[in-house]
């Protein structure tokens, strides 16, 4: 199994429809956080940056490594393999986040756990604890 369907609490927590906030339902999935909260960190991180306070289209790369700083993440480069790009299967045992193109998702154990299966998408690196 490569992928699992998880919305991180997302409709659970009253949200509805559908959004670009793949960064809040991977934090709250990986960190094992409630989604609430942590839309509003990711909000709040945005705009002290200058842009909308809003998790819900998407965040800048930078931004979301210095709220997962907080959190004692950090970035690690995608494992290189000879003849092909990084899978989320190749990741880390293990909770992290993986970041793809115009993408974050949680993957536990080498399985993407999101709203769809992206596990197509090659992985650029990630974050894991410590």
């Amino acid at each position: 199994m490569d992928f699992v369907y998880s919305d991180g609490g997302r409709a659970a927590a009253g949200y509805k429809g559908t959004a670009g906030d793949c960064g809040a339902r991977a934090m709250a999935i990986a960190l094992g956080l409630d989604y609430k909260t942590v839309y509003k960190e990711l909000a709040q991180a945005n705009a002290e940056h200058g842009r909308a306070k809003s998790a819900r289209n998407g965040m800048n790369k930078d931004i979301y490594s210095e709220v997962l700083k907080r959190h004692g993440w950090g970035w690690k480069p995608a494992p290189k393999f000879a003849g092909r790009k990084a899978r989320c299967s190749d990741m880390p045992a293990g909770a992290v986040i993986a970041k793809q193109a115009h993408h974050f998702v949680a993957v536990i154990d080498g399985v993407a756990h999101d709203i769809w299966d992206c596990t197509h998408k090659m992985v650029y690196g990630y974050w894991a604890r410590g």
